[in-house]
């Protein structure tokens, strides 16, 4: 096998610390996998006294068969592992912890549940909040944060408080560890034993680690103390891909190696074997933009290709039906559904482009897992208005939407398994203004009776009232309305599309049963095109791509605000952007829910809109 030069001097690295940049597409898993090679067998250092630490199971066992394909296997055998799994082990043999003492996901989330329902909290939607919580609890362990210091983003200091120590109680008693007690006991433990942490010192002589850019700051921490006295500690990553700061990822640890160690070899892989020169290099302009990195100027090493296409819609109905024609143009052509791919910001991006596939009976693969719309709480009030207005006045139906907006109709009044608004009048015989607000109810559902899906929803929006309820919502709980009025907006452009309620309802059954199909078949390879969010598509490559929505507020996403999170979003169309190896589809939208949009930033940085021909933003 042939290599770089840049490669081989990677590959023959052999003492002290070495940073390796690797850009997408550089064969990084080929260089870590013969490095250790040429560890055991050029300089003869036994195979056990080699670590090499991935953050993925998949990734671990990856490099562990590419290895023992091309190796001599004497001497023992080489650890591959994640960082969990290694800490893992040394906390097993400190404390003798089991598989039994790791916590189930669905444990973490029953015992946040349980402390909220025993507080009262009024929430909408328990599992979104859940999860901030649970979060925001990770990221206070992994940055070896202050509880006393942290602010919150998911409720007040005093309720985050109360659930993080009830948490960790609850933990303790129950002797259970999460992800990141590992890391945290493991730190713990070799600051507190120095006789367990030369002992492992001691083992591992030569440390490799793959995707470094997605490190945390506790990671970081054990392996500088496991690496010493030697510093054989060999870093490989890309600072231009790191997308997990929200997993607690810092790509300034990666920036600040040198700093720690300032004999590093730096080495940069600096050839593309991906994807051809027009995506390469307009990727390597637009994460030029970013003024946190180290510089690079990366090259392909296959020929100049198509040129990126890039491409405005009236709206996203357009752009859907426009994807869905040219993968099946794409089939005709020879290349397979498996070799697309479709990329957005955010989970919720799909939905369209999910039931249009649906339609023309393409097939495709689901990487994550898609909030159903039709189950939103918000979307569950709209139905039970429609519901109660073609005959469902069951007193379950119409508590869902009695008081949204707030008419301040009390559950007393609704009396037995159906609602009677005779009785409830009745109940408040002696309140004039009472007795108008339960007539102007039910003159809106008699409005509301016959009328399509679409009239229906703006009738519930703007003449009941909805979208003031929706207003004054989001003002008590601190939240920004345009995120409730996204859901709203998406549900009445889903409701143009039919013209019966029957109708409606009907694809939404086929659809939450397409999203149980996709949910059920996650773990396996899946057939047909690849649909995933940009985080999803880290590590994979398709001949074709496509970026849907590129447009503000997408793509960077409207919560970007701060340099930081701005520069994260930009890495993250790098990384779409160089998931393609032969063809570059960027679509962006002109009008959305009946708003303009303006292109992204990123399209504008690539410096092809001019010679598309297309409009510059806003």
């Amino acid at each position: 096998m042939s290599f770089s030069e840049a490669q081989k001097r990677a590959i023959r690295h052999k003492d002290g610390p070495a940073l390796v940049l690797a850009g997408p597409g550089s064969g990084k898993t080929t260089v870590i996998t013969n490095r250790v090679r040429y560890l055991t067998e050029k300089y003869g250092v036994k195979p056990g006294s080699i670590l090499v630490i991935t953050f993925t199971r998949a990734a671990a066992r990856e490099m562990r068969e590419r290895y023992e394909r091309m190796a001599d296997q004497g001497g023992g055998r080489v650890s591959f592992g994640t960082f969990h799994s290694i800490f893992f082990l040394i906390l097993k043999l400190a404390y003798g912890y089991q598989a039994a003492n790791i916590v189930k996901e669905e444990q973490r989330i029953s015992f946040i549940r349980e402390m909220i329902d025993r507080m009262d909290f009024d929430l909408e939607d328990p599992g979104e909040f859940t999860a901030s919580v649970l979060s925001e609890i990770s990221l206070i362990k992994g940055e070896l944060m202050d509880l006393d210091h942290y602010y919150p983003k998911s409720c007040s200091e005093e309720v985050f408080k109360a659930l993080y120590k009830g948490y960790e109680e609850r933990m303790q008693r129950e002797k259970l560890l999460d992800f990141d007690d590992m890391l945290s006991m493991c730190y713990e433990l070799f600051k507190a034993r120095p006789d367990i942490l030369s002992a492992w010192q001691g083992k591992y002589q030569y440390i490799l680690i793959d995707e470094f850019q997605d490190i945390n700051r506790i990671q970081y921490e054990i392996v500088k103390m496991l690496a010493l006295p030697q510093n054989n500690l060999f870093i490989v990553g890309d600072d231009d891909q790191s997308i997990y700061r929200f997993r607690g990822a810092r790509p300034e640890l990666m920036l600040g190696f040198e700093n720690d160690y300032p004999k590093a070899e730096r080495i940069l892989l600096d050839t593309n074997y991906r994807s051809v020169c027009t995506i390469t290099e307009r990727a390597g302009r637009v994460i030029s933009h970013n003024t946190t990195r180290f510089p690079k100027d990366i090259r392909a090493a296959r020929g100049e290709g198509r040129p990126i296409d890039i491409r405005l819609w009236p709206d996203p109905v357009h752009e859907t039906l426009a994807i869905v024609s040219q993968l099946r143009d794409y089939v005709q052509m020879g290349v397979p559904y498996e070799e697309m791919a479709v990329l957005y910001r955010t989970n919720q991006g799909p939905r369209l482009l999910i039931e249009k596939l649906m339609e023309y009976n393409i097939p495709f693969h689901m990487r994550d897992t898609v909030p159903n719309l039709y189950e939103h709480w918000i979307s569950k009030n709209i139905f039970a208005y429609i519901k109660a207005a073609r005959g469902d006045v069951s007193r379950a139906n119409v508590l869902t939407f009695i008081n949204r907006p707030a008419r301040y109709i009390s559950r007393d009044a609704l009396e037995g398994t159906r609602v009677n608004w005779e009785q409830v009048k009745l109940f408040y015989q002696d309140k004039n203004w009472m007795l108008d607000r339960i007539e102007q109810l039910e003159y809106d559902l008699s409005m509301l009776a016959d009328m399509p899906p679409a009239g229906a929803v703006n009738y519930i929006r703007k003449a009941v009232g909805y979208d003031d309820y929706i207003r004054d919502y989001a003002q008590e709980r601190r939240l920004k309305p345009e995120e409730l009025f996204e859901v709203l907006d998406a549900l009445q452009e889903s409701a143009g599309g039919f013209k019966t309620c029957e109708a409606w309802f009907a694809h939404m059954e086929e659809y939450k049963e397409e999203l149980k199909r996709q949910a059920a078949d996650r773990e396996s390879k899946g057939t047909g095109v690849s649909l995933m969010t940009m985080h999803s598509s880290k590590g994979l490559e398709f001949k074709v791509v496509y970026i849907l929505d590129a447009n503000e507020g997408v793509t960077p996403h409207h919560k970007a605000v701060l340099d930081p999170d701005m520069e994260e979003e930009r890495r993250m169309f790098y990384v779409a952007m160089t998931r393609a190896r032969d063809w570059l589809h960027i679509f962006y939208v002109k009008e959305r829910f009946h708003k303009k949009q303006t292109v992204s930033r990123f399209v504008e940085e690539t410096g092809l809109l001019e010679t598309a021909g297309k409009e510059r933003r806003g």
